[in-house]
């Protein structure tokens, strides 16, 4: 197959702001909004019932997986502004948004694309961090509910760090600074009650909002898995599993079309239903996963193989290689 002779197209644009087309502002308000939105959780978190707060918490939980999956995702592989310091500025109100490191989520990312969700070496390593099969056993994917839950615990911030530093770009520094940006907004939500009069020690605030963040970083670890469960990391055309549902992918701002988005990481989100169009023979002649019904949710897929199936389908492949 000539991977290298497929035609990737690439947006222009004539704006001053923004780097490919004037579309990128569309996830970039997106992403102000999830901003606005945690500071209105916590100023309304003193006058609201308690029933309305626990509804927009699991709004915020959703707003973070769209966020890192749509939002975040398209702003590592093609930042959406021509200034350098406004794309370090945009990652600062990312990070506090969704209460991580967007420059760490950079490097992480970085080695989920090197390896494609690799199986285990020799040594039983992989090279993607975030790879399904990191921490599985004989060769079978991990099971979904530990991955899901576990995940979130298992990030090396010493390893991502030193991926940072080779960089030598500066992104060490401002993966600190975004760092300490949210370390710093969550300790004055967590010191300071928005009430009349203030009050100090607003741990029911935090008890609330912890639980709905780290579930918001679960769901981002679901969608990641579904689109990798049943792919196959052994063939470039087939690294990811794509879904078309038109209104998961608007909110996700075309994540869904993962195998695509693997096969060619560069291609910008406003042309990925035309690259699909120009690869489409190509994926039929591999069999690529897709997850067909087109849902909301379009990473949950109801036709999965069973783990069995597919942990056979995993021997095989290797048995070839």
């Amino acid at each position: 197959m000539a991977a290298d002779a497929i035609r990737v197209e690439r947006p222009t644009t004539n704006s001053k702001l923004f780097a490919h087309t004037r579309w990128d502002a569309v996830p970039a308000a997106a992403a102000l909004f999830h901003l606005a939105y945690l500071f209105g959780l916590y100023f309304l978190f003193p006058h609201a019932p308690l029933w309305i707060m626990l509804i927009l918490g699991f709004v915020y939980s959703l707003m973070v997986n769209a966020n890192i999956n749509g939002v975040g995702h398209n702003f590592i592989h093609n930042p959406f502004f021509r200034s350098q310091l406004l794309n370090r500025f945009f990652g600062i109100t990312q990070s506090i948004a969704c209460c991580f490191s967007q420059t760490m989520y950079d490097a992480v990312h970085m080695r989920h694309h090197k390896g494609n969700s690799d199986r285990q070496d020799e040594k039983g390593d992989t090279i993607d961090w975030l790879s399904i099969y990191r921490h599985s056993h004989d060769g079978e994917a991990e099971n979904p509910w530990s991955y899901v839950f576990l995940s979130f615990f298992r990030d090396d911030v010493g390893a991502i760090r030193n991926d940072l530093r080779k960089r030598k770009n500066g992104d060490d520094f401002w993966g600190n600074i975004e760092l300490a940006a949210f370390a710093a907004t969550l300790l004055v939500m967590a010191i300071i009650v928005p009430s009349n009069p203030i009050h100090f020690i607003n741990w029911r605030f935090m008890l609330y909002f912890l639980p709905f963040w780290y579930l918001g970083h679960c769901f981002s670890y679901l969608n990641g898995y579904y689109r990798h469960y049943g792919a196959n990391p052994d063939k470039p055309i087939a690294w990811g599993v794509s879904s078309y549902g038109k209104i998961y992918n608007w909110l996700f701002f075309y994540n869904g079309y993962h195998a695509e988005h693997h096969f060619r990481p560069k291609v910008h989100w406003t042309k990925m239903e035309r690259f699909r169009r120009s690869i489409e023979h190509l994926q039929k002649q591999e069999a690529v996963r897709t997850i067909k019904p087109a849902h909301m949710l379009g990473f949950l897929d109801r036709d999965l193989p069973k783990r069995e199936e597919h942990s056979a389908k995993a021997e095989s492949a290797k048995a070839i290689l």
